[in-house]
């Protein structure tokens, strides 16, 4: 007997038996179950087992905080309760029955930009040392830059645009694919898709709002003509054409014989679909991304700009609960394609150092708590490096004060970058080193927005849990 049997013995009588386990797998922390009646699932005792660091619900699973122990627990939990480990995906498919529908256009957003998000945080860190050395007048008495006294950096500098332009300009190849790998559909023919809207054939996205009527380029079938436009940078037209690729395969591997599918069917669903996306879905897909855009930038830049940070920084954490924060990639990446960078973004990384923030305060105030320490050390790591669900469920909302520290010191925050006018030139690391991501001019009033995310939650965490809002969210967990 090792030393999980009883903790998974626990566990599994809590949640309510073997009987309520539709599917079960894990992530790196945490034990993910979709459970067939949560309301079964004893939260109180759950997190009284000794090994589990929270709970908490989101994307329809029951998940349950264990640290970097999950794996080892896992493997002695399904081992015990007789239980079949489903795949991540086959748990998600599960999942989806307990959401509405709004849960479930949320979840499908997420599955496609989560696995792009390693590739947008790379090129982020890119673009912004990009600017470091090509951008800020640093040498010289401030009259030059790096790239302008050094070849070496001048080569570095262009040699990294590689990568910058494969991860953003090319960006809908990377959502095409997406779109395919999530419907079980060719990915290849995802891919290819992709590619036909960036091909270098046609005129750059970046070069349409200065071209003349006569200077776009078009397909001429003699009674028809069709404008080669690309749409380098563009998430809306991307997805679009995506879900009409996958829709065609689908069905018509539904209708046509085996014997043919193999040529018929990647033929007559991509060939529409390419001429579809460049006649309707992309024309329609740009005004679409362009609106939002121009009214989320209108909305920060108006005169009550003030008042949407105030609001979305006080908010964003609890949308991270929700899972609904996973909108903010598909508006992000519209405002870099459309004005060359975002300022909602480094609001995004302003709330995930303020959780964590909240944490550093709660290490201090239970310093003489070695077990506590040995899950909130890690989260405020974690957090800080923009990774904020271990603070968030494992800490701050266990406590209640400290979450709402943090609220108000992102929405502090978040008044000072917007009010700065502050932008990111990408999505990057949602942390302290977010601040390689932001525009060289605007980097000293983000490290001011910054030490606001750092101080204050700190010190309203430390004068909550000397006050009376600390008690009743103390007594509130002990009733």
């Amino acid at each position: 007997m090792s030393k999980y049997t009883d903790p998974a013995k626990q566990l599994l009588e809590r949640i309510g038996g073997k009987e309520n386990v539709a599917a079960v797998t894990h992530c790196a922390t945490r034990m993910r179950f979709v459970l067939k009646d949560p309301k079964q699932a004893n939260v109180k005792e759950i997190e009284a087992i000794k090994l589990v660091k929270g709970t908490f619900t989101q994307a329809g699973q029951f998940q349950v905080i264990i640290g970097n122990e999950v794996s080892s627990f896992f493997n002695e939990f399904v081992k015990y309760a007789d239980i079949d480990s489903a795949s991540k995906e086959e748990a998600k498919v599960a999942a989806k029955q307990n959401m509405n529908f709004l849960q479930r256009m949320i979840a499908h957003l997420a599955d496609i930009f989560t696995p792009l998000i390693p590739a947008l945080v790379v090129g982020g860190l890119i673009l912004g040392f990009r600017n470091v050395i090509g951008d800020i007048k640093m040498l010289e008495d401030g009259t030059k830059s790096l790239i302008e006294v050094s070849q070496f950096w001048a080569g570095v500098h262009a040699f990294l645009w590689l990568i910058g332009e494969a991860v953003f300009h090319f960006l809908p190849v990377g959502i095409t694919w997406a779109i395919t790998k999530k419907m079980g559909t060719s990915q290849i023919l995802g891919i290819v898709l992709g590619i036909t809207l960036v091909s270098p054939q046609l005129l750059n996205a970046y070069g349409v709002a200065g071209a003349k009527a006569g200077d776009i380029p078009v397909w001429d079938f003699g009674f028809a003509q069709i404008e080669m436009i690309g749409y380098q940078a563009q998430v809306i037209p991307a997805i679009l054409a995506g879900l009409v690729l996958a829709f065609l395969e689908r069905k018509l591997r539904d209708i046509v014989p085996n014997a043919i599918s193999m040529i018929v069917v990647p033929f007559f669903a991509l060939l529409p679909t390419v001429l579809i996306a460049h006649t309707v879905l992309g024309p329609i897909g740009w005004s679409i991304g362009s609106f939002v855009s121009d009214v989320v930038y209108s909305g920060l830049t108006s005169s009550f700009g003030w008042l949407f940070a105030a609001i979305f920084g006080f908010a964003y954490a609890p949308l991270v609960i929700t899972g609904l924060h996973h909108m903010t990639n598909a508006i992000d990446l519209q405002l870099m394609s459309e004005l060359g960078g975002t300022n909602l973004w480094p609001m995004i990384a302003l709330s995930n150092i303020a959780q964590g923030s909240a944490v550093l305060a709660m290490i201090y105030i239970n310093r003489k708590n070695e077990e506590e320490k040995q899950v909130s050390i890690p989260a405020a790591i974690s957090c800080y490096l923009g990774v904020t669900e271990p603070a968030i469920f494992g800490i701050n909302l266990k406590y209640g004060f400290p979450f709402l520290a943090a609220m108000i010191g992102s929405l502090t925050a978040a008044i000072i970058s917007v009010g700065s006018g502050v932008m990111a030139n990408s999505i990057g690391v949602g942390g302290l080193p977010g601040i390689l991501s932001i525009q060289p001019q605007h980097m000293i009033m983000f490290a001011v927005a910054m030490a606001v995310a750092i101080v204050v939650p700190l010190i309203l965490t430390i004068i909550f849990a000397k006050t009376k809002v600390s008690k009743m969210t103390f007594t509130k967990k002990a009733a």
